[in-house]
Formats: C-alpha cells, sequence, structure tokens
C-alpha cells in the first residue's frame, strides 16, 4: 500500500478529529505535494486541503478553511488533518493523495486528475 490512511471515526458537531497518512518507501522520494480530497454520498471527489512536502506551503478550501489544519512531519513520512469545530456537512470519505510534480504555474493542484497516488480512504462521520 502506498498510501494509509487512518483517523476516520464517529464524532458529534463541534468536535475534532485528526486524520493521518503514511507514504510507502517506494514513493516517497517522488512527492512533491501531498492532500486530502472528500466524498460524501452522492457527491462527486472535492479537495480539502494540501501541503508542499519540502518547504510545507498549504492550501485549502474555503469550506475548511480556519477549521481545518494540514501539516506533515518528512521524518515518519506521514501527512495529517487536523479537523476541528466539524459539522454534519463535513460527513465523507476522506482520501489521501500524493502528487509527483505541481501543476504549473502553481504550487498544489486542487483536481483529482492533478495526484497520482491515492490512499484507500477513511470515513469520517459528524453527527448533529
Amino acid at each position: 500500500v502506498q498510501l494509509q490512511a487512518s483517523g476516520g471515526g464517529l464524532v458529534q458537531a463541534g468536535g475534532s478529529l485528526r486524520l493521518s497518512c503514511v507514504a510507502s518507501e517506494d514513493i516517497i522520494s517522488s512527492i512533491d505535494a501531498m492532500g486530502w480530497f472528500r466524498q460524501a454520498p452522492g457527491k462527486e471527489r472535492e479537495f480539502v486541503a494540501a501541503i508542499t512536502w519540502s518547504g510545507g506551503s498549504t492550501y485549502y478550501a474555503d469550506s475548511v478553511k480556519g477549521r481545518f489544519t494540514i501539516s506533515r512531519d518528512n521524518a515518519k513520512n506521514t501527512v495529517y488533518l487536523q479537523m476541528d469545530s466539524l459539522k454534519p456537512e463535513d460527513t465523507a470519505v476522506y482520501y489521501c493523495t500524493a502528487a509527483r510534480s505541481p501543476p504549473p504555474p502553481l504550487l498544489l493542484g486542487v483536481r483529482t486528475h492533478e495526484y497520482d497516488y491515492w490512499g484507500q480512504g477513511t470515513l469520517v462521520t459528524v453527527s448533529s
């Protein structure tokens, strides 16, 4: 498994969860950026947040800005998504993803085709 995500679960509205994603050794040297997308039932997969692997630049979807924080630990080949002030509309399967190169002229992509590797997804359910 090249990207292994974990940390999903059931939480009440207003609560917090932290997702983790570990990248395997065979791809880590080729990664330029990592990120998270999510897909709610009946909806398309949407961008949540991304971070460059070397410089740590970040970008967030407007819907999560100020509530979610993406970070990475290069020594552990791991990216995190700290999710605070969760809302029922945050309920979705969250997918970890990684890109080999940035989408010029941008540093970080927001579309699924701009990413090369995908994890298996972890379910986040926020109850009202």
